[in-house]
Parts: structure tokens; C-alpha cells; sequence
């Protein structure tokens, strides 16, 4: 059945609002996304974003949620793939950074999500979805003798996460604790090629 047009209007309603609050968040932090900032921005009224979204914490977690659909339209693409387990990972953490490039403010809402209860663990939600995409790449990889034995996938997982978390960050640390984007190029190859070197088997 086709939706209403007070449906697509309020569907409408609902992505701007949410667009306009991962705006905000992305270039100006959670502390400055207040529902009147919002409402400006996306040119509705408060009672609007009520009434498609929520409050502000329902609104801070739909910014979550929208990031971390993109990092999954990423990445899925990666996990999607009949290569060996190593290619896979491979292949995953470059589409990881890749996304990091193309998405940097969804990328940093995931790497720093405000700091609201319902969002924070909405998005350990989704991120224990995605780790657990990759640790059935290397429990695969273990089986098949290419990783090694006493690997414990789902903390590797965790450990390739955060590493490359870590070395995306970099992107936007202040002055000399941060890389540009050449030296951040290096950085990803180098602790690429040091975690699969790590993970697999001798």
C-alpha cells in the first residue's frame, strides 16, 4: 500500500530533523544540538520534532542510528564477499576507512557519541552487530588453518575495532597529535598490515 501524502510528508519531516541534529552534532558537539537549534535549522517547529521524533535523547539516539547505517552500508559490502577469511578482513577495514573519509562526521559520531544513555548504547548495540560480522570472518579463518588457534575471535574483533578507531581519530586530534591525510594513509597501512600479521597462523 502506498503511503499517504501526510505520510511522506511527515517521513519528510522526520529525515530533515534528524539530518539537521547530525549537523549540529557533527560540527558543533551534542552540548549545542537543543531542540530550538534543530528546529532552526531544519525549519520546522519544536513540537514537530515532538512529534516525528522525540525528545532530545530520542533525537541523539536517531543520530546514532542514521551514522551507524551508513558504516553498515559500508562495511556489509566488505563482509558480503567470497574471499578468504584475511581478504575479508582486509577488505573490511578498508571500507572502514573509507567510510571514516567519506562520512567523517557520522564516522565521529560513532567514535565519540554524545554522551546520553539511550544513544551510547544504541550504538554499542549496533557496533557488537558489526564486530560480530567480523569475528565470524576469523572464526572462519580459524577453521580453516589460515588464523591462528588460539585466537579468541569476538575479542579480536573488539581489538581491530578499536585499533582502527584509534588510527582514523587521528584525522582530527589538534596540532601535532593529529596526521594529515598522507601520514594517516601510512599510519592505516602499517597497523593494517600489523593485525593481519597478528592474527594469522604460523
Amino acid at each position: 500500500m502506498e503511503p499517504t501524502r501526510a505520510q511522506r510528508k511527515a517521513a519528510a519531516n522526520r529525515r530533515a530533523v534528524v539530518d539537521a541534529a547530525r549537523e549540529i552534532v557533527a560540527v558543533h558537539g551534542a552540548d549545542a544540538m537543543t531542540l530550538e537549534a534543530v528546529a532552526e535549522r531544519a525549519d520546522v517547529a519544536v513540537q514537530t520534532i515532538y512529534n516525528r521524533v522525540g525528545g532530545r535523547s530520542a533525537l541523539l539516539t536517531a543520530v546514532a542510528e542514521q551514522a551507524m547505517e551508513e558504516n553498515r552500508a559500508y562495511m556489509d559490502a566488505a563482509y558480503r564477499t567470497d574471499g578468504d577469511p584475511e581478504a575479508t578482513i582486509l577488505l573490511a577495514a578498508r571500507e572502514y576507512a573509507r567510510f571514516a573519509r567519506e562520512r567523517p562526521y557520522e564516522f565521529r559520531i560513532l567514535v565519540e557519541p554524545p554522551d546520553v544513555p539511550d544513544a551510547v548504547a544504541r550504538i554499542a548495540e549496533l557496533t557488537r552487530e558489526q564486530n560480530a560480522k567480523l569475528a565470524a570472518v576469523l572464526r572462519k579463518g580459524v577453521a580453516a588453518g589460515t588464523a591462528r588457534p588460539d585466537l579468541d575471535p569476538d575479542r579480536a574483533a573488539t581489538a581491530l575495532s578499536a585499533a582502527l578507531n584509534g588510527v582514523l581519530a587521528l584525522a582530527w586530534r589538534p596540532g601535532d597529535l593529529g596526521a594529515g591525510p598522507e601520514e594517516l594513509d601510512l599510519l592505516l597501512g602499517t597497523v593494517i598490515a600489523t593485525l593481519t600479521d597478528g592474527i594469522r597462523a604460523r
